[in-house]
């Protein structure tokens, strides 16, 4: 971890060594002190360039050092923005030579210099606010100067990753090369050498404002905390370049380095940061008993197939093509086959004309083909086969049947299933081994999370296979356990069940919805059911024979063999109330199809009347009694799925929760949320509400939470060897 000079006649070359991505320790940033004092003395030195080793500038500070560090210490410690400041103040030419990544510090860095080369496949970004952080070296203060408020106010407040072509558009850089990009920062600093450079100082360079500048701050809180509820940091950083406009610079180096204290030991920075190390231990695919994946080869995908091209099918095409592997879409009848047809290509379009204004592409796609046809023997050379049709037992395993005897002896069999027994319909095949889950989530050419459902039978190269593949696809892979629901959508059921409850006991949707979205989530469950489609959850519950006459009338709630059951989403479906597709459900739509949802009369009358009808006496429901009503139990069920060795650590849900079910980030996902919130307040109010309420079994405390508890409710990281897992079904 070191920083080291090489001398090229009156340019020296700084090369920030730290593999894998050059970050910016503190031992990195000692070095780079060291080195520029050295040459700013040389006499012999007339220009500097500044690079990372291995074609990567550098990915930013080392986050791995943050709970190491207290930055409310009285020693005086060096902090990146001191090496930005020498670079910057520097009477020689510093040239940034920016490849591979310049992120988070690392753009605060190149920030500093005087000019700023970047390979055409470069990427730059400040991205401390997904860290639950802001820009801490200089960044809130230098990049406004340099590209304006707004485009500051966008990418700081976004976290975003922009290409080095658009780096160019906005000023963020000088130039960029298709070659070699230190040689030409080379070329560039011997052409500067003796020039001034005060006017190359960002430090220096006045703010441009625009006259609303104020409305553009407020206008900014208020799209930030819609689009990010709760978070901080994004509100924090809109703060910070407020600095910039409001203060001389170096007060608002002051002004940043205060706020950036405020977040730095937040539990929101905490969370953030648990979650960023959790999606990459998550990827290390390791099982409670310590198995692991890693010594099977990935077999490579050069023609992969679809079947179904409904909304999901359409979305998976769409991510594979991106990929550039070769897609075979097949449906059963010719009206099916053009519609999807025409949906695929319509997204392939707009993806292109988006690559091409990002000027990552030209005119001719660099997607891979895409052949869409009804002919089901056409999937004999296929490598990987996805099928996504509707979630039926039957269906699939017929469609398997099919597979097996059409495909070749190599290819692998995925099934789309949200939440259908892997086991059987592998057993529907000749080839058991070959079978796994791909639960994409909708839309899956947007949506990160891909869980990965093991088999009993599982090979580990399919396992392999499918976890490479994702991360072509951009996914985030999870390999989670054979179950009913696998692990996201079993923790919804006590989530969306209790949410059922709460209307019975006297709420009403939107109440329940504005406290989760308080919380954070995009969505309450009531309008994330209505935007799924309430027939959807209909159709597996009667898959799974949930609904229907066993259903009893009691005082004060209906039950269903014993346990409390709430049949009001039945009931909505039953009147063609589907949601968004309908323009009804919980709520009312301006047309069908619109995303406008308004309160309904309607459903206010429709309670009302059931909670007469069924004698239940309307209570007073706080709003924190909302949020432990539906998270409790949806924990609860974490900790469950952990105990049946369904996930292999708490990362793992936490990682599905936060990519696929839009958890906050900046609460870390719901296992961190519980260790932070502390377990013995989770078990208590468990407890309390089972007590009352024995016909609810998701409300049962589990038996891993109560040991937890008992062995002093350790930290969340060490939940994994508390576990004790022998023979592990992962």
């Amino acid at each position: 971890m070191s920083a080291f000079k090489h001398i090229l006649g009156p340019v020296a070359v700084i090369t920030i060594r730290n593999p894998p991505v050059n970050a910016l320790s503190p031992q990195v940033q000692v070095s780079l002190l060291e080195v520029l004092k050295d040459v700013n003395l040389d006499p012999s030195v007339k220009a500097l360039v500044l690079c990372g080793e291995n074609g990567k500038f550098s990915g930013g500070a080392d986050i791995r050092t943050f709970s190491k560090t207290d930055p409310n210490s009285n020693v005086k410690r060096m902090s990146l923005e001191d090496v930005n400041a020498m670079v910057e103040k520097s009477e020689k030419p510093v040239v940034a030579a920016i490849e591979g990544v310049a992120l988070g510090g690392g753009l605060e860095l190149a920030l500093g210099c005087h000019y700023r080369i970047a390979h055409v496949k470069a990427r730059v970004g400040l991205t401390e606010v997904l860290l639950g952080l802001l820009p801490g070296a200089g960044g809130t203060q230098r990049l406004p100067r340099l590209i304006g408020v707004p485009a500051a106010l966008d990418m700081m407040t976004t976290g975003k990753i922009m290409p080095a072509s658009i780096a160019l558009k906005l000023g963020i850089v000088d130039s960029v090369t298709e070659g070699n990009t230190v040689k030409e920062a080379i070329n560039l600093a011997q052409k500067v050498i003796g020039q001034p450079l005060d006017s190359r100082r960002i430090c220096s360079k006045p703010i441009q404002c625009p006259p609303n500048v104020d409305s553009l701050f407020k206008d900014a809180k208020v799209k930030l905390k819609k689009q990010f509820h709760g978070a901080k940091s994004h509100q924090v950083c809109v703060e910070a370049i407020r600095g910039a406009v409001q203060l001389p610079f170096a007060e608002g180096i002051v002004k940043e380095r205060e706020l950036f204290l405020s977040l730095f030991n937040s539990d929101q920075a905490k969370a953030c940061q648990y979650a960023f190390f959790a999606e990459r231990n998550v990827a290390k695919w390791t099982t409670p008993s310590g198995a692991n994946w890693k010594s099977a080869s990935p077999q490579p995908i050069g023609t992969a197939a679809v079947i179904g091209l409904g909304t999901m099918g359409r979305g998976i095409a769409v991510s594979l093509a991106k990929a550039q592997i070769r897609v075979i879409a097949v449906e059963q009848d010719e009206q099916l086959l053009e519609k999807g047809s025409k949906a695929v290509t319509a997204i392939l379009e707009r993806e292109n004309l988006k690559k091409q204004h990002l000027g990552l592409g030209d005119k001719s796609s660099s997607f891979g083909s895409v052949t869409f046809t009804l002919d089901f023997n056409t999937l004999k050379n296929a490598d990987l086969v996805i099928e996504a049709v509707y979630e039926n037992m039957a269906l699939k395993k017929e469609i398997f049947r099919r597979l097996s005897s059409i495909c070749k002896p190599e290819a692998f069999l995925c099934t789309n299933t949200s939440g259908l027994n892997i086991d059987e319909i592998a057993a529907a095949t000749d080839r058991p081994h070959l079978v796994i889950g791909t639960h994409f989530f909708s839309p899956a050419h947007m949506m990160k999370l891909l869980e990965v459902v093991r088999g009993y039978h599982s090979s580990p190269t399919i396992i392999s296979t499918v976890v490479n593949l994702s991360k072509a696809l951009g996914k985030v892979a999870v390999v989670v356990g054979n179950c009913p629901l696998f692990v996201g959508n079993r923790l919804m059921v006590p989530y969306i069940e209790q949410s059922g409850f709460l209307l019975e006991n006297g709420c009403s949707p939107e109440e329940v919805d504005q406290v989760l979205e308080e919380f954070g989530f995009a969505m309450g469950p009531f309008r994330m059911t209505d935007l799924a489609g309430l027939d959807v959850g209909w159709r597996s519950r009667m898959e799974r024979g949930l609904t229907g006459p066993k259903l009893v009338t009691g005082a004060p709630v209906r039950q269903r063999e014993g346990k409390r059951y709430s049949p009001l989403p039945d009931m909505l479906c039953e009147k063609g109330r589907f949601g968004q597709k309908t323009g009804r459900g919980w709520y009312q739509y301006e047309t069908v199809g619109g995303r406008n949802a308004v309160p309904d009369p309607w459903v206010h009358n429709f309670l009302h009347e059931y909670r007469r009808a069924h004698a239940i006496k309307q209570n007073n429901v706080s709003q924190g009694e909302i949020l432990e009503w539906c998270l409790y139990p949806l924990i609860n069920e974490g900790f469950n799925v952990l105990e049946d060795e369904i996930a292999s650590g708490p990362e793992d849900i936490d990682v599905i929760y936060n990519n696929g079910y839009g958890w906050p980030r900046h609460m870390g996902g719901p296992m961190f949320y519980a260790s932070m919130i502390g377990l013995p307040r989770v078990l208590a109010k468990l407890e309390k509400l089972y007590e009352n309420n024995p016909d609810i079994p998701s409300l049962k405390p589990s038996r891993l939470l109560k040991e937890l508890v008992k062995k002093g409710s350790p930290p969340v990281k060490e939940w994994r060897s508390q576990l004790g897992h022998q023979n592990s079904r992962l």
